[in-house]
Parts: C-alpha cells; sequence; structure tokens
C-alpha cells in the first residue's frame, strides 16, 4: 500500500519545484463588508497556485491563532459535501465569525464574532477544494478536471508552498482537520504528508494527527440508516427484525431477486410518512436504492426539516440528468419565502451567505481575483469531480500504525453518516481501549459521549452532522481538551 501510495500520489509531487514563481504570499484583510468596525482577529486570503503549471488556483482564508499563534498548533481544514467551500467552516462552524440569525431582507448580511471560534485555540487555514469549490479556479479545461486523489496530492502540495511562504510555522504542530465526505481526504492527505517526511521532502511537515467529524469513511456507512431509525424509535421492531433477516445487513446495493427486502425496504420508506420517495437508478451497472426524507431532517433527527438552501443543484452524476437531480431542481423551484423574521430552521442561516460573497465589495475585501468570479455557490460541483477513493478505513489503519493521534467526533441525532457506522470501522481497527465508554462534561451537563483506543484515537458523540453547527460550545470545549492533550 505504502508503495502505491508513493508512485502514485507522492512521486509526481516531487518532479514539481517547491517553490514555483507563480506562488504568492495572501493578502491581510483587516474590514470585512457586514462586519462592524476592523477585524478583532487575524485574517489573511490568498491563491496558491499547484499542479503542472500552477493551472489549479486554490483560494484560502488563514485566521491566525488568537491565543500564541507562534507555538499553536496549525490546522488545515476541508469542507465535506459535494465540492463546498472552505468557508462553510470559516462562517458555521469553527471560524471567528458568523452570520446574524435573521432572515434576509435586501441588505447586506451581518456578521457577530463566534464566541466558540475553534481559532481561540489554533491557527487554521480554510483552503476552498477541489478546484470548483468557493473562489478556487482552473485556467485550463484540463486543469478543470480532477479525481479524489488528485484534490489529496493539490492540498499536500498547496500546504507546502503555503509553509514556504510562511516560513514562521514551519515549526508549527500540524493537524489535518475536516468533516463528513472530507473524511476519505483527510486521512488520505494526512498519509501523503507522513510519506513525504519519510523521504524527505521539504519543507518537514511537522505532523502530529487528523481530527475528523461526522467522517464518511467506507462504502458501507449508509447501511447503518436503518440500525439508526431502529434505535431512535422511528421505525417498529417487528419491522427492523424483518430488515434484518431479508436484507441481511445490505440495503444500499439490494439484490434485484431478492423479493422480501425489497417489500421490507418499501415498507420502510413509508413508514410513518417518514419517507417521501424512493428511486430505484442503474449507477455503475447495480440496483441503487435512494431514500428522501419528506418530514425528518436527516442532519438532526430532532430539528426541523428545511428546503435546500443552495439555489443550484449539485452534479450529483456526470454526463446525463438522473432522475434525483430532476426531483431536486424541482423541489428547489418551490419560492421560498424570506421574511424580517427569525430563522424558522437552520438552512434559513445558508441563503444568507450567497448574498454575502456574491457581493462585490465583499470579493473586493477579500481580495478575489476577477478570473474566478462568476456566480458564488456554497456547493458547486460545476466541474467533473470523480470520487475514485470510495473507502479511507486502510489509511487510518495506515495512520494508527504510525502513532498519528486522531479525535473522531460524531453527532448522535446524525442520520446521514449514523454514529454506528462510525464507531462499526474503529471497532475494526482492533485496537484495545483504555478509557471506557463513559459521559464528558461541559458545565455540569452531559455533553456526549467518549471512548479512547490504544491507537491514540479518540471517539466522541454529541449534536447532529457537521456536530459544531448544532452544539459549538460543546465542540470547542472537546476540541481544546483534545488538543491540550487533556481528558474529555
Amino acid at each position: 500500500m505504502r508503495s502505491s501510495l508513493f508512485y502514485y500520489l507522492i512521486l509526481p509531487l516531487v518532479l514539481l519545484q517547491i517553490c514555483s514563481n507563480l506562488a504568492t504570499a495572501g493578502s491581510t484583510v483587516r474590514f470585512l463588508p457586514g462586519f462592524e468596525g476592523p477585524l478583532p482577529f487575524e485574517l489573511e486570503t490568498g491563491y496558491i497556485g499547484v499542479e503542472e503549471s500552477e493551472d489549479v488556483q486554490l483560494f484560502y482564508y488563514f485566521v491566525k491563532s488568537e491565543s500564541i499563534p507562534e507555538t499553536d498548533p496549525l490546522v488545515l481544514w476541508l469542507s465535506g459535501g459535494n465540492c463546498c467551500t472552505s468557508f462553510s467552516g470559516l462562517a458555521y462552524q469553527i471560524g471567528p465569525i458568523k452570520f446574524e440569525e435573521v432572515l434576509y431582507n435586501g441588505t447586506l448580511p451581518k456578521l457577530l464574532l463566534n464566541p466558540y471560534s475553534w481559532t481561540k485555540l489554533v491557527s487554521i487555514i480554510f483552503v476552498d477544494l477541489p478546484v470548483a469549490s468557493g473562489f478556487s479556479y482552473a485556467r485550463t479545461a484540463k486543469a478543470s478536471q480532477s479525481t479524489v486523489s488528485q484534490a489529496c496530492n493539490q492540498a499536500y502540495e498547496f500546504l507546502r508552498k503555503w509553509l514556504v511562504d510562511h516560513p514562521e510555522f514551519i515549526s508549527s504542530p500540524v493537524y489535518i482537520g475536516g468533516d463528513s465526505k472530507a473524511g476519505i481526504r483527510v486521512p488520505i492527505v494526512t498519509q501523503l504528508i507522513s510519506d513525504g517526511n519519510e523521504v524527505g521532502i521539504e519543507p518537514h511537515i511537522y505532523l502530529k494527527g487528523y481530527i475528523l467529524g461526522n467522517p464518511v469513511t467506507t462504502p458501507g456507512d449508509g447501511n447503518y440508516a436503518i440500525q439508526f431509525t431502529h434505535g431512535m424509535g422511528l421505525i417498529s421492531d417487528e419491522l427492523y427484525e424483518s430488515l434484518k433477516l431479508s436484507c441481511k445487513g445490505e440495503y444500499q446495493n439490494i439484490d434485484p431477486s431478492n423479493a422480501l427486502c425489497l417489500q421490507n425496504m418499501q415498507a420502510y420508506n413509508q413508514a410513518s410518512n417518514h419517507f417521501s420517495a424512493s428511486f430505484v437508478l442503474l449507477y455503475f451497472e447495480k440496483l441503487v436504492t435512494i431514500q428522501l426524507l419528506s418530514n425528518i431532517n436527516k442532519a438532526h433527527i430532532l430539528e426541523p426539516d428545511c428546503p435546500y438552501a443552495s439555489p443550484k443543484p449539485n452534479n450529483l452524476f456526470i454526463g446525463r440528468r438522473s432522475t434525483i437531480q430532476v426531483f431536486c431542481e424541482k423541489t428547489r423551484e418551490l419560492k421560498i419565502q424570506e421574511l424580517a423574521a427569525p430563522f424558522t430552521c437552520r438552512m434559513d442561516g445558508y441563503r444568507l451567505v450567497y448574498h454575502w460573497a456574491n457581493d462585490e465589495s465583499v470579493q473586493k475585501a477579500l481580495h478575489v481575483r476577477k478570473e474566478s468570479i462568476g456566480e458564488w455557490i456554497r456547493c458547486n460541483c460545476r466541474y467533473p469531480y470523480i470520487r475514485n477513493i470510495g473507502n479511507s478505513l486502510p489509511y487510518h489503519a495506515n495512520l494508527s500504525i504510525r502513532g498519528y493521534r486522531s479525535l473522531i467526533y460524531s453527532g448522535d441525532h446524525d442520520m446521514i453518516v449514523p454514529h454506528f457506522g462510525t464507531q462499526a470501522w474503529i471497532k475494526s481497527l482492533n485496537y484495545s481501549i483504555i478509557d471506557d465508554w463513559r459521559q464528558w462534561i461541559l458545565q455540569g451537563q452531559v455533553a456526549g459521549y467518549t471512548r479512547t483506543y490504544a491507537n491514540k484515537m479518540t471517539f466522541a458523540t454529541g449534536g447532529g452532522h457537521i456536530a459544531p453547527e448544532y452544539k459549538p460550545a460543546e465542540c470547542q470545549a472537546m476540541f481544546e481538551r483534545w488538543i491540550s492533550h487533556q481528558p474529555l
């Protein structure tokens, strides 16, 4: 595995010059439209060119630690989703700013300070990756196409070049972090850095470990949604037992000849009207059943379900339009009334960023290049992005052997990446438990549950999908304790 990684991922990077003339340092941002007064933290934005001739230009937001930046850790943060901008991490999850919680009223949305920002503890680079996301852009048609492995290569090259431009951080302890679908990329990037250090690629990166929230990890993650819905009381015991017997644990790629499993899945979709539709698509020559929720919020089952915040659908399938794409487009054609009133659901907050990021004054303040300015969309796969790696479990195993620290946190009300699946792949690593399942407490209240393993991996629960959006205080406390080597 290590040999394969070196030749296909590391070797091409060695052939590139570490410091190209086109790579430039970023620009300081002291004021942001929508925020009153000068920023009380240090923000830098910029572009770093990667790949051949630096035809891929990656945009980043860098926030310096508000504590002791000279010695505090440095985190490279990769957002999840399908080609989602890292601004999601900056303004909705772990960064120092957030939008004022009012619905859009025709004026530029206001920004406030986030009291639970992780930048109070560490410096964070939020990078727009892959190339289609955020303000990153490609100079050629060839450069606009990428794969998961290419994006991981680009992240590693980006970090090396960024450190060359910022030599004061070369000795900083480095962690790679991300959430959701970044669960595939983060372990790969971490291993690329480790492999590069072993073969002497400069600059040497002081890699300490990685952080993942609600991470997509294996192709079987979705199978645990059935166990999750039963555990949360959304389906009956009888239906659950029948599903287990008939489907034998495989609920995603169902054998068309398994009539009883298909019948049970139909009952599951209709149970209590939790699911509005079931589509059977011919995908990679397999029948795939996709459930679309009608009145259950899969990101947090205790919160209200809301319409999509993005005005345009993601390119879920390259080539011909899929059934699910057409469905999503029709759903988004519904006009969502926006009044000057408190949020009715969490998705209302995501609508604000479109009005903010597409404003000319905002793009000027962020030093956005004209080449990358089109319509800004929070999650936008406008270029082909091939998911050629769909399982990151082998990378977790390799990183465990090498002794890197890891924090895996999982929202226990998340149905998108159920915690049952995350716990299952962690258990498959076969490491002994050194701190068994217990509560972890914040301000006298139970914040979640945790367990620590002999491979320096800590697992913790609490919140929904993208846990810091739902439990910001708890997640900041969790991260602070872990990053400072304290027990949760």
